[in-house]
């Protein structure tokens, strides 16, 4: 025989080569058999423990959402409270005022258009057309126009026929 040449033949490398990788799978066969069984991972004790988990919270969720809900109405209330404490605050300043006779006199001066005796009062009509004017003592119902120009239209439309 040649050097060069192998001593076996192909057909037998191939014989040995299939053997060896048979050998192979049958012993990787035989560790996962001889291996124990992988126990689940999801005891009993574990799933007792997630049921009672999860029913407390599916029990506390209702009042949870309750305590959160009267919470927000706690602050609505006091942020309600403190807006009518300010409110009388305002209106404890405004009868205040309404006890000095010369606010009193100031008002009744520019809302009623009172003179005191001897003097001599003046209304004057705005610049421009009075359509306007018309149009915005209708709308307010009277309130910006002297009481007597409310009193004397009173007094014309009570004449009108209906």
């Amino acid at each position: 025989m040649s050097a060069g040449r192998s001593r076996f033949s192909t057909t037998t490398k191939l014989k040995v080569l299939g053997e060896q990788a048979a050998e192979r799978v049958y012993r990787a066969q035989h560790r996962r058999l001889r291996r124990p069984p992988r126990r689940s991972r999801l005891t009993g004790r574990a799933a007792v423990l997630a049921l009672v988990i999860c029913s407390l919270v599916v029990a506390l969720a209702y009042p949870l959402r309750q305590y959160i809900s009267q919470r927000s109405d706690i602050a609505d209330q006091r942020r309600q409270a403190e807006q009518a404490q300010e409110r009388v605050e305002e209106l404890r300043d405004e009868k205040a005022r309404w006890q000095d006779p010369a606010y009193v006199e100031q008002q009744a001066r520019r809302h009623l258009h009172y003179v005191r005796p001897g003097e001599v009062g003046y209304t004057l009509p705005d610049i421009g057309d009075s359509a306007p004017d018309e149009r915005r003592y209708r709308d307010r119902g009277g309130a910006g126009r002297p009481w007597y120009d409310n009193l004397w239209d009173g007094v014309d439309r009570a004449d009108q026929p209906r």
